[in-house]
């Protein structure tokens, strides 16, 4: 509990006092202010967990404060104090966000008690803020290339209202990764992003994983199950790979969408929704509803913002910047050093087309990252269907030399092994040479073969 900073905001200057000696015997950091002026200069100057404020204050009324304080510190939690206390102060002191209301005289228990509960209540929201960061941080969109940077701006855009939205792209491409962003994104960051695979749930199983359904409504339904529209109430549903779903299940979807309302399977109780729906799609809807796969009033609903993400071919400027992150996450989450990506490989990563798109580049940077050697990346490490259109390397990168160099380098090899077989018997060397023994000694001089 010790280590908290707590502000004290009071205009007896006795009470003040005593608080200070109170908290700081008890291990805590503690300033104090007369009024709400001072109160502001403090909160400008530092951040208080816990801050304790009178209700009457010489310039002001103290719950003026609170708007102030949640703006420049959001966790705080702030603990009203007065002499006359009532229910109308409280209430509304407690509206305005403040965390708990205690009465003068005040207890040394009761102002130690309402810290340990401030406490664990601040643990909490420091630990999902971390949680929250950490989770936003892995779904940041990894790329500065003109396609990408377009796509961002969209995104921040959308993000703000709550339009719905059509991701379109090809598999791999990381739809799921735009509909998260945009849900983190927005107001509704702090409730949940339910997301549904379309094409992964059989028909006569979609209705019961979105309405959910109560005990006995079928056989197997032991217990009462939520759906997932009811999960996501507040915040967003995903519907990947939508065109994938049947048209009896459209026609059900729509109806709900429209009212954002529903009964779970076996009851007759409406239950309303507030939530927001992103969909996703590698198909081609036009297509699709022209062949009558798809129904066009749905296309419509879903579609009121449409959003393209590129495949990875025309994303030239973040294969490498994408290939460096995802090579770093996986040795970083495997404990291991991260190799270096030979320039060889990156014009390999470059010249390739990445059917897969970005989710093929990843998994490759996971495997690169546990069978790379010696600290290093070389195409030998590739695939051989990535390297086999790479171009042919230069003749100093595969040991080629001109003739005339590797000639002399053979010859002086030759002459080397005979001088050493022959024991130096030049005339006998010549012979099997078949060269005359003034070219031989001629040769011998050349190579710096003399004893």
């Amino acid at each position: 509990m010790n280590g908290f900073s707590i502000l004290v905001v009071d205009d007896e200057k006795n009470i003040t006092d005593l608080l200070k000696d109170i908290l700081e015997d008890e291990g805590f950091y503690v300033e104090t202010a007369q009024s709400v002026k001072e109160a502001k200069e403090r909160l400008r100057e530092k951040d208080f967990e816990i801050i304790f404020l009178d209700v009457w204050l010489p310039d002001g009324e103290g719950t003026d404060l609170i708007p102030y304080i949640k703006e420049v510190n959001p966790i705080s939690k702030i603990v009203m104090i007065s002499g006359h206390a009532n229910i109308p102060i409280a209430v509304k002191a407690l509206k305005e966000g403040a965390f708990d209301f205690l009465e003068k005289p005040i207890s040394t228990d009761s102002i130690l008690a309402v810290i340990e509960k401030a406490g664990k209540e601040i643990k909490k929201e420091v630990e999902y803020r971390f949680l929250k960061e950490k989770e936003f941080e892995s779904f940041q969109i990894i790329g500065e290339s003109e396609p990408i940077k377009k796509l961002k701006k969209q995104i921040e855009k959308v993000a703000k209202t709550n339009a719905w939205v059509m991701i379109f792209g090809e598999n791999g491409t990381g739809k799921e990764l735009v509909a998260r962003s945009i849900h983190y994104l927005s107001e509704r960051a702090d409730k949940p992003f339910v997301d549904i695979n379309c094409a992964a749930i059989p028909d006569d199983l979609l209705e019961s994983e979105l309405f959910g359904y109560e005990k006995g409504a079928f056989s197997g339904a032991v217990s009462r199950k939520l759906g997932k529209l009811e999960i996501a109430d507040g915040g967003t549903l995903f519907l990947d790979e939508v065109a994938d779903m049947s048209l009896s299940s459209q026609a059900k979807l729509l109806r709900v969408l429209e009212e954002q309302e529903f009964s779970r399977l076996g009851s007759n109780q409406k239950i309303k929704v507030d939530i927001r729906v992103i969909s996703a799609t590698n198909k081609n809807l036009d297509r699709e509803i022209q062949e009558g796969r798809f129904r066009q009033d749905l296309a419509f609903r879903l579609s009121v913002v449409p959003l393209y993400v590129p495949p990875l071919r025309e994303r030239g400027d973040d294969i490498i910047l994408l290939a460096e992150y995802f090579l770093e996450r996986s040795c970083r989450e495997n404990k291991m050093e991260k190799p270096v990506l030979s320039d060889d490989v990156k014009e390999a990563l470059l010249k390739y087309s990445w059917p897969g798109n970005v989710r093929e580049l990843k998994n490759l940077m996971e495997r690169l990252c546990i069978f790379a050697s010696d600290g290093i990346v070389t195409v030998d490490d590739l695939p051989s269907y990535i390297v086999k259109n790479r171009p042919v390397r230069s003749r100093s990168e595969i040991g080629i030399k001109p003739l005339k160099q590797a000639r002399e380098e053979a010859e002086k090899e030759v002459i080397k092994q005979a001088l050493k077989q022959y024991g130096r018997n030049l005339k006998e060397i010549a012979k099997v040479l078949e060269v005359d023994l003034s070219s031989l000694y001629r040769k011998i001089k050349q190579y710096n073969l003399e004893e």
